[in-house]
C-alpha cells in the first residue's frame, strides 16, 4: 500500500493525554488505519472505500 501523501487524523473524540487511539488516512485510494501508540511504526490495515464506509455507518447506527 502506497502511503505517500497520507493525511492521518484521529477522531475528535480522542483524548489528548496519550490514550489509545487509531488514526485514519482516508485521502488515498485505500483507507489506511494505524494504532497511535506505535508512533506510526506498527502495522497498518488497509480497507476498500466501500468496506470502510460500511464499517463507519455500522458504528454510527450502533450495530457494531
Amino acid at each position: 500500500m502506497d502511503l505517500t501523501g497520507a493525511n492521518w487524523h484521529k477522531s475528535t473524540r480522542s483524548n489528548t493525554n496519550g490514550g489509545a487511539c487509531v488514526e485514519v488516512a482516508d485521502n488515498l485510494p485505500t483507507v489506511a488505519v494505524r494504532d497511535t501508540k506505535d508512533d506510526g511504526r506498527g502495522p497498518i490495515l488497509g480497507f476498500s472505500r466501500s468496506s470502510w464506509a460500511t464499517f463507519v455507518q455500522g458504528v454510527k447506527l450502533g450495530s457494531l
